[in-house]
């Protein structure tokens, strides 16, 4: 017995070491299968980087984090900024522009819209070397807007009355109790007319259009692609492979190597759609829309 238990000492001692680590093997696996290279272009430096701006601009420091990385690293030679989103905040849009002119000045920035580019979105893009625009794109609607909801119909009927102590003349400006009252209106006016003259100003610098004729691309006007071209928001229009042809063009690049998404991040992004999946169809009411 002996013998043959040293014979297959070989054999059962690696699978004894399996069978007492095998969830260590599995997670050691799956690290290596997110974090190896594909191919030997996974460890070739990106020469070109795609940035995205989707959805409403709110929270923006990861994508201001992004354009810094992309501005600092002298291996990108362009940026794509894709945008998908009809706006937001104006502070967050306006840091976005911002950080756009300062990227302009090292490095050329194509802005690619595959959908939305309007208020914020629009904002954000200005100072690139070019917009473009998908066909079906929604353009413009360079405007600002401040509104609240009167909910003293509602409260006097369920009996709810608010009390408060302030100091200041327009300290519960924009109260949701009562109407506005024409003196906290005119004060709103005051700090929306501001703001939108200070878009529409750098929209006209940015842009090279004429301030004084606003109303014509701006004012709020919502333009389709070709109508966005005709009064001077945008460059050109066309798609995905379009744009990526043009920021390759005006950085020089003649071997266009694109960032990729990390591949923890894709993996993490896959498993939470297939929980929003599982999600909505045990559990419809839990999905917020």
């Amino acid at each position: 017995m002996e013998l043959i238990r040293k014979i297959f000492l070989p054999i059962t001692v690696p699978m004894k070491f399996i069978q007492e680590h095998f969830k260590a093997m599995i997670f050691l696996l799956i690290l290596f299968l997110i974090f190896a290279p594909a191919s030997e272009q996974d460890l070739t430096p990106n020469n070109l980087q795609q940035i995205n701006l989707v959805g409403p601009i709110m929270e923006v420091t990861e994508v201001l984090e992004k354009i810094e990385d992309a501005r600092k690293n002298s291996n990108v030679k362009g940026v794509l900024l894709v945008v998908d989103s009809p706006g937001g905040a104006v502070a967050p849009s306006v840091e976005i522009a911002y950080a756009i002119k300062r990227l302009k000045e090292v490095k050329p920035v194509v802005v690619y819209a595959k959908g939305t580019i309007a208020s914020g979105s629009y904002y954000a893009s200005i100072w690139a070397d070019e917009i473009m625009v998908n066909p079906g794109s929604m353009v413009g609607s360079i405007g600002v807007i401040m509104q609240g909801a009167d909910l003293s119909n509602i409260m006097d009927k369920i009996g709810i009355k608010t009390q408060s102590v302030q100091a200041g003349k327009y300290k519960q400006i924009g109260t949701t109790d009562r109407p506005w009252t024409p003196y906290e209106v005119n004060e709103l006016n005051k700090v929306i007319q501001g703001t939108y003259d200070m878009f529409t100003k750098d929209v006209a610098e940015a842009r090279g259009l004429d301030i004084k004729k606003r109303d014509l691309y701006a004012n709020a006007h919502i333009f389709t692609a070709h109508q966005a071209k005709d009064v001077g928001l945008v460059d050109s229009i066309g798609v995905t492979y379009d744009a990526k042809l043009k920021i390759a063009e005006l950085s020089g690049v003649l071997k266009p190597v694109w960032n990729k998404e990390d591949k923890f991040d894709k993996l993490m992004k896959k498993l939470s759609a297939t929980t929003a999946v599982t999600l909505n169809t045990y559990f419809p009411s839990l999905i917020l829309r």
